[in-house]
Parts: structure tokens; C-alpha cells; sequence
């Protein structure tokens, strides 16, 4: 199995998600899990952390899977292309739910060619806009809700975890 790196962004949490975001990282990764939390000045009452993980491929699906249920979050979560394997990229905020993206190794967004022609064609039916569409496919609106969130952690302390292999 490739081996790979990412990091898990938890932009927003309740104090009392805090420690269940730590089991379900430290589940998945297999080690315990203690992240630094700090205040988010974006949001009162609310806490945020960054966890930078090594692990297999595949590991920001499932990190992405276990903390989707939880609508008092916001997180994103990046893997690194591997060896075989393209990175990915996952977004959550509780209005939008859940967008993912397949990164190349400069973390740009890849779009599939069938999903560009499904914009296309919904463009051209009248069924939606195609400048909406394409920044969909983006993630633009994960990212406009994100971006107030992300810019308050600027600073904030970083941890490394590695997976026990």
C-alpha cells in the first residue's frame, strides 16, 4: 500500500466535539491523538486545530467519512499524491456538506472530462449557468464559506502524526 502524506484542517468545533475529533482521527490513524486547540476568532464559542498525518492512501477519505456526521463542524481535509495514487482534497462545512476533489502533485483540482460535459450540457439545456457550474466543480462555494475560517488560523500551532504501519 502507498504510503502518503496530508493534514486535517478542523476550522470550527464545539468544545465538546473536541475530544470525539481526536478518537476518530486517532482511530483511523492508529495512534492516539492530542491536537493543540486554539480559540477561532471567526467564530465564538468555537475551537480549531491542524493534525499533518502520514499514512496510507487513502487515509483523508476516511478521515473525511468519520467527522462528516458532526453538523457543528467545518474541516477540510488534503492528501498528497502517492506513488499510483492522485491526492484528494475534502471539504465540509454543516450548510454544504461534503465536496471532493482529485488533486494533481501541485494540488491543483482535476475535473473529470464526463463532469465538465455534464456542466456543459446543463449549461446548454438552460437547466444552470456554466460559470456556476465549473466553480461547483471547483469547490468555490466550500471555499467561500471556508476562506474566514482559514485565514483566523493563520499562525496557529501545527502536529505531526505518523501511522503505525
Amino acid at each position: 500500500m502507498a504510503t502518503t502524506r496530508g493534514v486535517l484542517y478542523v476550522h470550527t468545533v464545539p468544545s465538546a466535539l473536541c475530544p470525539h475529533v481526536e478518537w476518530a482521527a486517532g482511530g483511523i490513524l492508529g495512534v492516539p491523538v492530542k491536537l493543540d486547540w486554539t480559540p477561532q476568532p471567526a467564530a465564538q464559542g468555537t475551537y480549531r486545530a491542524e493534525l499533518s498525518w502520514q499514512a496510507e492512501a487513502g487515509t483523508a477519505a476516511k478521515l473525511a467519512s468519520a467527522l462528516r456526521g458532526w453538523q457543528k463542524l467545518r474541516f477540510e481535509v488534503t492528501e498528497e499524491p502517492s506513488n499510483g495514487v492522485e491526492g484528494e482534497r475534502y471539504s465540509f462545512t454543516p450548510t454544504l456538506g461534503v465536496f471532493h476533489a482529485t488533486t494533481g502533485v501541485h494540488g491543483d483540482i482535476m475535473v473529470p472530462e464526463e463532469r465538465l460535459k455534464a456542466a456543459m450540457l446543463k449549461a446548454a439545456s438552460g437547466e444552470a449557468d456554466l460559470t456556476e457550474e465549473v466553480e461547483r466543480l471547483l469547490g468555490r462555494p466550500w471555499d467561500d464559506e471556508l476562506e474566514p475560517f482559514r485565514y483566523a488560523g493563520d499562525g496557529a500551532p501545527v502536529r505531526w502524526l505518523h501511522q503505525v504501519v
